[in-house]
């Protein structure tokens, strides 16, 4: 019998946050093309938008987004150790975060007079909330069993990353685009074996 697990929806918005951030802000290749880490005004916008959600939008600090950022290259690792399934590497990285980011638990009093369970740093600034948030959201997601839905891009000369929220479990892309470039070059491939390539 297969058993569905999911996040919760708290887990699933900081684990997306982090492949926001991580996608946004890690050098290395996106579907073939470059990617350059952004600087200055265009990391504090990169960062502003990988962390935007309804009801929340924020300017951090260039100063903040600099923070944010260093942390987010160690949370990059965890989703390498992940992909090559090292489990027990991706845990020591997310131990180093938990203690580096002093990640404590909380309960947010939340927009209908509910409470929400929270992580955030020592203060509440910017920076140390969410990285406390990262490190907190990828602990509940290796230790709830769903770390092998995270994972890094299959498609040759893409090293994004990505949170598998499908029922079943089969992503292996960042994208669409990158699942569709793989496709087509496969049926390309096919088609030149067979003698049957389109003209």
């Amino acid at each position: 019998m297969t058993v569905y697990m999911q996040f919760n929806s708290h887990i699933e918005r900081l684990i997306t946050t982090t492949v926001n951030l991580v996608n946004a802000l890690s050098p290395g290749e996106d579907g073939g093309r470059p990617v350059t880490p952004p600087r200055g005004d265009a990391l504090r916008d990169a960062v502003a938008a990988a962390v935007r959600a309804d009801g929340y939008d924020v300017r951090p600090s260039l100063a903040e987004a600099r923070a944010l950022a260093a942390e987010t290259e160690r949370a990059r690792r965890v989703f390498v150790a992940l992909h090559a399934g090292d489990e027990a590497s991706a845990a020591r990285l997310v131990n180093q975060m938990l203690r580096a980011t002093d990640a404590r638990p909380q309960l947010d009093t939340d927009q209908n007079g509910g409470h929400s369970l929270h992580f955030h740093g020592p203060d509440d600034s910017f920076s140390r909330g969410w990285a406390a948030g990262l490190a907190a959201g990828l602990a509940m997601a290796i230790g709830g069993d769903l770390g092998s839905r995270l994972g890094t891009c299959a498609a040759p000369a893409c090293d994004r990353v990505y949170i598998d929220l499908s029922k079943n479990s089969h992503r292996r892309f960042c994208s669409t685009r990158c699942q569709n470039r793989v496709k087509t070059a496969a049926y390309r491939n096919r088609a030149r074996q067979t003698g049957s390539a389109p003209r």
